[in-house]
């Protein structure tokens, strides 16, 4: 299977650069998986599309500040460093800009010296080993200097560093913004509640392979970079009783559908408490085994998201979906409008 099958036209001015005002005020387009047919909406109307018994699964990690930029010691030359995952203690896996300035042994430091770093090893994919230092909790140093890590196909400075946090963020340690639940308000999500929707949590950490074009040419030679998992056994519980009685399943986000598909294929199609690190790739052909439904953002052309959503709903649905969103003007990425395929 070819990556060019994946492909569609997208107008760069249709790439949303800024959020909304109200996070619940985006568009929706709603895919009928199964026949294709479409339906235009308002996000926070997703609950009329949503019945008693169904169970949303939201992501609940939280994005790290994890953009810092400081000084290469014996030099004074300017560098940057993204933050991509915690290897063990206060070492990191990052990226860094210019990499070729920083080697094993390098001298870092970052808010004239508040934080500070020494490169110990090189990672795959040409990324940096750091070791930090400072007085403290990391975490409160890298929320007094670090900046949001938005995608690079956004140039607009974030003036609310919130707003690329869901409200029900917890769990930190993402590179990214588990972008799908961006939509969702506190109102709403009571909103569903109170309907008789059952609302849980899982957390998976998005890394930065998110953002990574498919450089492959056929989609099977891509490989996925792994990301840390976790399910609750509250959660495991509650989607068997889900499934049990005839509810669907229904995920925020290609984040939340990779970690239950990931449980599902490791427990033989039952929910498990789980842990770990996932690398699957989903694309045409695979077998759902967790989801029922999927709300999601509108994807990069030829990205391993775009596929997903074409396994889910069908490669000809989905690109005629886009074609059709393209053309009524939707905003796209991750500050754009959302999808519901049900």
């Amino acid at each position: 299977m070819k990556v060019d099958l994946f492909d569609f036209h997208l107008p760069e001015e249709l790439i949303a650069q800024t959020p909304l005002e109200k996070r619940a005020e985006s568009r929706l387009l709603v895919l009928n998986k199964q026949t294709g047919e479409m339906e235009h909406d308002i996000f926070k109307n997703i609950i009329d599309h949503i019945q008693p018994g169904d169970c949303l699964v939201l992501n609940d990690t939280r994005v790290l500040p994890a953009r810092l930029f400081g000084l290469k010691q014996e030099t004074g030359a300017k560098i940057e460093v993204l933050l991509l995952k915690q290897e063990e203690n206060d070492v990191w896996e990052t990226l860094i800009k210019p990499a070729k300035r920083v080697k094993k042994g390098a001298l870092l430091e970052f808010g004239n010296g508040l934080l500070k770093a020494e490169c110990v090893g090189e990672s795959d994919h040409g990324g940096r080993l750091l070791r930090f230092s400072y007085e403290g909790i990391f975490y409160e140093v890298l929320e007094q200097l670090g900046e949001m890590p938005l995608p690079p196909y956004i140039k607009e400075q974030l003036d609310d560093r919130d707003r690329y946090q869901t409200v029900f963020a917890r769990e930190r340690g993402s590179a990214a913004a588990p972008t799908a639940g961006l939509h969702f308000t506190e109102e709403l999500l009571e909103e569903l509640t109170e309907k008789g929707v059952h609302v849980t949590f899982i957390t998976l950490h998005v890394g930065l392979g998110t953002f990574r074009p498919v450089s492959a040419e056929n989609v099977d030679e891509h490989e996925m970079h792994s990301e840390f998992y976790q399910v609750s056994e509250g959660t495991a519980l509650l989607l068997n009783e889900v499934r049990s009685k005839g509810g669907r399943i229904i995920t925020v986000g290609t984040t939340s559908t990779r970690t239950l598909e990931t449980i599902a294929t490791s427990h033989n199609g039952e929910f498990a408490a789980d842990s770990g690190w996932t690398d699957i790739f989903i694309f045409p052909g695979y077998e759902f085994k967790a989801i029922d439904g999927m709300i999601t953002n509108f994807h990069l052309p030829k990205s391993t998201l775009i596929m997903l959503v074409s396994a889910l709903a069908g490669r000809e649905n989905t690109l005629h979906a886009y074609k059709t969103a393209v053309e009524q003007r939707y905003r796209f990425f991750s500050f754009g409008d959302a999808m519901l395929i049900l």
